[in-house]
């Protein structure tokens, strides 16, 4: 019994760590045309990894409590495939309120996002900062 206790228990130390995303974490965006930028909170969803909008923050630097997109999912089924990589996804574009094909590559605390259409023709991106 003991024995079986002890597999358990490895076996849910090491699923943990499996599960464990080195992307998760708060990211600021770039600024807009505005000035303002987001915070957004990165996390495993299922199989895959979204991103959902926690703050808004005007070009003084002031947090948005009323930010109508608070709270809106910004990143999902982004599919992690290794070496800081991750492809596969969708991103929704605040600015344009359009929704992209996505990718992103994460570099120490920078996260390179980048949303493109027409089969990767025309694309645009950013550099996110991880805040946490």
């Amino acid at each position: 019994m003991k024995r079986l206790m002890t597999a358990i228990a490895g076996g849910v130390f090491a699923g943990g760590v499996a599960l464990a995303e080195p992307v998760a974490g708060v990211w600021k965006t770039e600024p807009g045309d505005s000035g303002g930028y987001l915070h957004v909170e990165i996390a495993p969803c299922g199989n895959a990894v979204c991103g959902t909008i926690v703050a808004g923050i005007d070009a003084e630097g002031r947090t948005g409590p009323n930010y109508e997109h608070l709270g809106k999912r910004m990143i999902w089924d982004m599919q992690a495939q290794g070496g800081g990589y991750y492809s596969n996804g969708k991103i929704w574009a605040a600015d344009k309120d359009k929704t992209y094909g996505s990718k992103m590559q994460l570099e120490g605390d920078s996260l390179t996002v980048r949303g493109c259409v027409a089969g990767g023709l025309v694309c645009r991106g950013q550099v996110w900062q991880r805040l946490k």
